[in-house]
């Protein structure tokens, strides 16, 4: 297959000027932890009137090709992906959108964490089976066969299992992070992901930051290249928001948000239920372009 040439395209969409509708840019499918398909995600997207959405799942982009399929056209599927990172330290989620799909480079990467997601999946269920918690090796071997799968997807299978009464339990009991079912994710080095998302011609953003999230924090992954930060999802509060729109404005970066919506027994996390604006859509898509953003020069 030939090779795309992304970046004339998104120079001319962005030269359009902005778009009036709302985006929802962090969005998960069956392809990772999500529980909808990219086509039921697309659909969902429709009746909540949105211009965009973001598929985004967990290290790979597997989804987005079956989610322009199922959008026709009707409205924007931007090519995403939520990468599992490690910095100072910690495990960092990073955003990546506008990214091309056939880029070896970043795929061949994002293979290996689904490789190791599938190992470390086979890895926890056998420590549930150590703890006296056996699952059907069917179901097993169906999951895992997924691609990026996690701790929500053992989590869910335990529910079904009746191992669980629910996802929360399910964590609460076996897989929260400190439990001893729960097995670390390979993480890939911040500065390694940041320039393997805009080798392939995307931008890179920080997802949910937590309130480490300073304007230091900020500028120094800035100088690694990341180029967005997520400023609308769920747990955030609205002055955590504007705190998070004004870092970004002073440090040149663009603004993304969306639900991070994995399936409908979150309802605050419904598809549609943080949106970024037209504008803001316009804004990230330059900033894959190469266009600098003006830094406002607030001090802090």
């Amino acid at each position: 297959m030939p090779r795309r040439q992304p970046f004339t395209a998104l120079c001319r969409t962005a030269s359009r000027g902005a778009s009036a509708g709302r985006a929802d840019l962090h969005l998960h499918s069956t392809h990772s932890d999500g529980t909808y398909t990219p086509a039921q995600v697309v659909d969902l997207a429709r009746r909540s009137g949105l211009a965009a959405v973001a598929l985004t799942d967990h290290d790979t982009v597997a989804g987005v090709a079956e989610a322009r399929e199922a959008a026709a056209g009707a409205l924007e599927v931007v090519a995403g992906a939520e990468i599992t990172c490690a910095w100072r330290g910690k495990e960092l989620h990073l955003l990546a959108h506008f990214v091309r799909l056939d880029d070896e480079p970043l795929c061949a990467a994002l293979d290996r964490l689904c490789v190791h997601r599938q190992q470390r999946f086979r890895e926890m269920v056998e420590r549930l089976r150590g703890d006296g918690v056996s699952l059907e090796e069917g179901e097993v071997g169906a999951m895992a066969a997924q691609g990026a799968i996690g701790r929500r997807n053992l989590a869910e299978l335990l529910v079904r299992s009746r191992r669980a009464g629910s996802v929360r339990e399910a964590f609460s009991r076996y897989l929260g992070e400190n439990g001893r079912i729960a097995v670390p994710k390979l993480r890939l080095p911040v500065a390694d992901a940041i320039a393997l998302v805009r080798g392939a011609g995307g931008v890179a953003g920080w997802a949910h930051p937590s309130y480490d999230c300073t304007r230091e924090a900020l500028a120094e992954l800035a100088r690694l290249g990341l180029g967005a930060v997520e400023a609308e999802y769920p747990s955030t509060r609205a002055s955590r928001g504007r705190e998070l729109r004004d870092l970004a404005r002073a440090l040149g970066l663009a603004v993304t948000g969306g639900s991070d919506c994995h399936g409908p027994d979150q309802p605050r996390r419904g598809v549609g239920a943080c949106t970024v604006s037209g504008d803001e859509l316009e804004a990230l898509r330059r900033a894959a372009c190469g266009f600098a953003l003006p830094a406002s020069g607030i001090k802090g």
